[in-house]
């Protein structure tokens, strides 16, 4: 099973990523889940044509019980479809929120209903506290993919996140795979990745043009890979899903 975790900066293009690496893998024949782990629960929106779907979060505040499907949807493609939420603004803790969304999913049997082979976990990386590290070291995810622009804060993110992947290094939890480069076009962009890259012993294993195409398509909520599939970005991400899949067949 490919177990993926995309880490990053908010607003970074996480959830654009997850996304289109889900519905291309879903493409190819596999059965994908995505879990939103951003308190914004607005991972799954472009494969739902911009709705956002009921999160895990706001089902157990309702105090009532609630099955497995009230948790989940399908989306495009076939994606199942899962956003664990945060809590309410200024109570509670959102990254004790994702450790309880996570443990819901595997309370009702989520993982044995749907039979994924592929688990992509959408986490927000500008706090890799606990709760936002779970993905990492509570065994949900075996490789992490960083995603990253030549913004220095993004680049302050992507370095704080490896910095936590390494220190579960010696526990056999997720190890990061490399950095996604999603251009932004800021001044000296591709030097100052390919230099933290370097620094950090990480390869760039994916390298998205800044694209009108994807803002078009996020703009009538879907992917790039649905709505425009022959333009540059979408073939970026089926050749970084096509990496993936490739890796995993050789392990």
């Amino acid at each position: 099973m490919i177990k993926l975790a995309f880490y990053g900066k908010g607003g970074i293009g996480k959830s654009t990523a997850a996304s289109n690496v889900s519905v291309a893998l879903a493409q190819k024949g596999l059965k994908v889940m995505q879990i939103g782990c951003d308190p914004k629960a607005d991972s799954t929106i472009f494969l739902h044509g911009g709705e956002r779907i009921p999160t895990v979060l706001d089902l157990v505040r309702k105090g009532e019980s609630f099955d497995l499907e009230d948790m989940v949807r399908v989306g495009y493609n076939g994606v199942v479809c899962v956003e664990a939420g945060g809590p309410v603004p200024g109570l509670g803790c959102a990254g004790r929120g994702i450790i309880a969304a996570l443990e819901e999913l595997e309370k009702k049997g989520a993982y044995e209903k749907y039979q994924p082979d592929v688990v992509i976990y959408d986490v927000l990386g500008d706090v890799v506290c606990g709760g936002f590290a779970a993905p990492i070291r509570e065994g949900y995810a075996s490789k992490v993919l960083i995603v990253t622009s030549g913004e220095k804060m993004a680049l302050y993110a992507a370095n704080n996140i490896n910095s936590a992947v390494k220190n579960f290094a010696d526990r056999s939890y997720a190890k990061v795979r490399g950095i996604v480069m999603n251009r932004r076009n800021v001044e000296g962009e591709e030097e100052k990745v390919r230099a933290f890259a370097e620094s950090a012993g990480l390869d760039i294993v994916a390298d998205i043009p800044r694209s009108d195409d994807i803002i078009r398509c996020e703009d009538k909520g879907m992917t790039v890979i649905e709505g425009e599939p022959d333009c540059q970005a979408a073939k970026c991400f089926l050749k970084l899903a096509q990496t993936l899949m490739q890796e995993d067949n050789d392990d």
